[in-house]
This record gives C-alpha cells, sequence and structure tokens, in this order.
C-alpha cells in the first residue's frame, strides 16, 4: 500500500489523511512522512499526535485493516420497535405501502422500490441490499478508525446514509 501525501499549508500544519482538514486543504506541499513534514518545521493540527498516528500504522506502514464487525453487528433496531435499520430503509424508500412477513410488522416482504442504478422497479425485499451512500470501507480509510464502536455502530445504521439497492449489483 503506497503512503498516502501528508498536505503542509502555508501556516506551517502538516494534514495527514486523518486530518478533519485534509480533504480541504487544497494549497499545500506534499511529504511522504509525516516525519518528514514535521522536520521541515512542520506541526500537527490541534488535537492530533504523532504517537496516535503512529499506533494506527500496521507492520506494513498503512492505516489498521478495516473490517465490517467493526461498525457493529447487523442492522440495528435503534428505537426498539423491531424494525431494524434494513426495515426501516425499505419502508422509508417504498413507493408504494410495504407488507410484512407477519402480524408484528418486523420483516418486510414486498413493497415497491427504484433502483438507483437501474432505474429497474423492486418489488421483493429479498432482491435487495441495503448499501451505504458513504461506504463503510471509505470512512474507515477517512477517519472513522479513530471514532468509539457507538459511533461507527450510529454511522452504519445512519437512515440518511442507507439506501435500497438490486443485490446483484451491490454483491
Amino acid at each position: 500500500m503506497a503512503a498516502e501525501t501528508i498536505k503542509k499549508t502555508s501556516s506551517g500544519i502538516c494534514h495527514p489523511p486523518e486530518s478533519s482538514w485534509y480533504e480541504r486543504t487544497e494549497n499545500y506541499t506534499a511529504y511522504d512522512s509525516v516525519e518528514a513534514c514535521l522536520e521541515a518545521d512542520g506541526r500537527l493540527p490541534q488535537g492530533l499526535k504523532l504517537a496516535s498516528l503512529s499506533e494506527r500504522q500496521t507492520r506494513s506502514g498503512g492505516r489498521k485493516e478495516y473490517t465490517r464487525s467493526d461498525f457493529g453487528h447487523g442492522w440495528g433496531d435503534v428505537d426498539g420497535d423491531c424494525q431494524d435499520s434494513r426495515a426501516e430503509a425499505l419502508i422509508a424508500t417504498s413507493t408504494t405501502t410495504v407488507r410484512f412477513a407477519a402480524g408484528d410488522r418486523c420483516r418486510v416482504t414486498t413493497g415497491r422500490w427504484i433502483s438507483p442504478f437501474t432505474g429497474n422497479v423492486i418489488q421483493n425485499s429479498g432482491e435487495i441490499d441495503i448499501d451505504h451512500v458513504v461506504p463503510l470501507a471509505w470512512s474507515w480509510a477517512h477517519g472513522a478508525d479513530d471514532w468509539s464502536d457507538e459511533k461507527r455502530a450510529r454511522f452504519a445504521n445512519d437512515p440518511v446514509n442507507l439506501w435500497p439497492v438490486e443485490a446483484s449489483l451491490n454483491r
């Protein structure tokens, strides 16, 4: 894995990818490592410490490896109504009233969803995956590895970040 560019601003701040300003930093001098930037009279942004950056590096020099389970185990039922985040995403995005597997109204079986990728109409919930608009792996590589387990689980189940897609395309 290639090392990511460290961005040193004209004010002397060295922004590694972990910096909340990294993506917004456009005018910078590039360095191959945080250490090189610091040796060139740079400093880290407030709240970042060199030790914490080093702890997050693997032996190969990259970030800690992403695993889906770092964002919780399955879909959460935050409000305790028996409808997990998957069911709530299906209910919220169906263009018709959904049907449930049983009277407890927990598991959605049918509805009418339009694929954001193909425009196809899908009526069987079993043919749908709930995808993350901002992928979990991307968020991990851009700072979510620093979040608490609770914050990562909230993010993975955030309805604003969920959309139904054709399972065959998502997989």
